[in-house]
């Protein structure tokens, strides 16, 4: 989206450098960081048309040329903040929320299929932000960013370790390491053992390494909240973080992660029992 809006403005995109686009994340990047000199835009609409954003978003998917006046406006929104998917930041009910539009090969009902397994991973008591079907059909998820008191801290595996996230690079072993070491808290573990069981038995592949973070509250780090997990193919039908080494694992490759990461093997069986049962009463 960024780089339609700079070839609407007659930039050509592959002339800026890092400093530049930096420049042009300015305050509104996800996360706290902010960038001098700030040129950011951002629009303070409270009212958004999502049905007009999503006949827009699917005709500059549908076109590499798509030049149509919906560009600088779909990029005030801060679209898009990344992923496959069309998004765009908004505000509603004194919240700041990402709503997301669905890509080409996305089935209609994709916003309705998002916001099911969000409460599906809450019965399961994974954390996760508020979630809301706006208008029905579009997903939308309260950015766990930003509070009353301000922004906050957010860095993704990916980001910490230089890990690409397009790549199978890492291991899940790998973030309860990571976990360990930033957070020091055996609760942050069994929060991200429930992650990982979670995207396990819903089949979500797209388990790569920029789909985990860590946020800073109170000057402690913690695991971030859960995002993006839905029932997903991955890189040919494989998990794109592996589980005890294994890109097709079972689930006694996740009893073994949890006991290498020093969780009570026990404890993490009944872990699995439960969150399977809450999964086939649903």
């Amino acid at each position: 989206m960024l780089d339609r809006y700079l070839q609407k403005q007659g930039i050509n995109p592959k002339t800026l450098t890092i400093p530049d686009r930096l420049s042009l994340v300015g305050s509104e990047g996800r996360g706290a960081l902010e960038f001098r000199p700030d040129q950011s835009v951002m629009s303070n609409e409270d009212y958004i048309n999502f049905d007009h954003i999503a006949a827009e978003t699917k005709k500059i998917l549908l076109s590499n040329t798509y030049q149509g006046d919906s560009i600088e406006s779909l990029y005030r929104q801060g679209g898009s903040p990344g992923g496959a998917r069309p998004k765009i930041f908004t505000k509603y009910d004194s919240k700041e929320w990402l709503v997301k539009f669905g890509a080409i090969t996305d089935p209609p009902n994709i916003g309705q299929i998002e916001y099911e397994f969000s409460i599906l991973a809450k019965k399961c008591r994974v954390e996760m932000p508020e979630t809301r079907l706006f208008e029905n059909k579009y997903f939308g998820v309260e950015r766990f960013d930003r509070t009353p008191g301000g922004k906050l801290h957010v860095v993704s595996v990916a980001g910490l370790l230089n890990a690409d996230y397009r790549l199978p690079c890492i291991d899940y072993l790998t973030i309860f390491q990571l976990c360990q070491k930033l957070t020091r808290n055996v609760q942050e573990l069994w929060k991200l053992y429930r992650l990982m069981v979670f995207n396990y038995l819903i089949e979500n592949k797209d388990d790569h390494a920029k789909n985990f973070a860590f946020i800073l509250r109170d000057n402690e780090w913690h695991l971030a909240p859960a995002y993006d997990i839905l029932a997903s193919e991955g890189i040919n039908g494989y998990h794109t973080t592996s589980i005890n080494d294994s890109i097709t694992p079972t689930k006694e490759d996740l009893f073994a992660v949890a006991e290498k990461a020093g969780l009570d093997t026990k404890k993490a069986v009944e872990v699995y029992n439960e969150m399977t049962d809450n999964l086939k009463s649903s």
